[in-house]
């Protein structure tokens, strides 16, 4: 997973044409960190996306433009636009991420 670390390395990507899973979180939040712990074999399974990790605590007003108020979530977007977002109530378990990864192919 890559990390963005700029709002314009942000905002190329977002232009990039992609699909990309973006994984929000903070490396003091304890649920980021045992999601840390399963994620590797799921994004290896989802390799239609591009993985990409922004810490919120370094670009917040991106967290805050696209409503990211708990950590860890995931966002999918494409062409610039939010498709979904898994909210951090629902990501503490390899079971929740990948249902929603599941939910996407519909």
């Amino acid at each position: 997973m890559k990390t963005i670390s700029t709002n314009k390395d942000f905002q190329d990507i977002l232009n990039s044409g992609q699909e990309v899973m973006i994984k929000f979180q903070a490396n003091w939040c304890p649920d980021c960190r045992r999601m840390d712990m399963f994620i590797d074999p799921i994004v290896e399974q989802y390799q239609q996306y591009e993985w990409y990790d922004i810490d919120r605590d370094e670009l917040p007003e991106i967290a805050e433009q696209f409503d990211v108020r708990g950590i860890p979530s995931l966002l999918r977007f494409k062409n610039g636009e939010k498709l979904a977002h898994l909210h951090s109530a629902n990501a503490k378990s390899p079971e929740q991420v990948t249902e929603f990864l599941e939910a996407q192919k519909a």
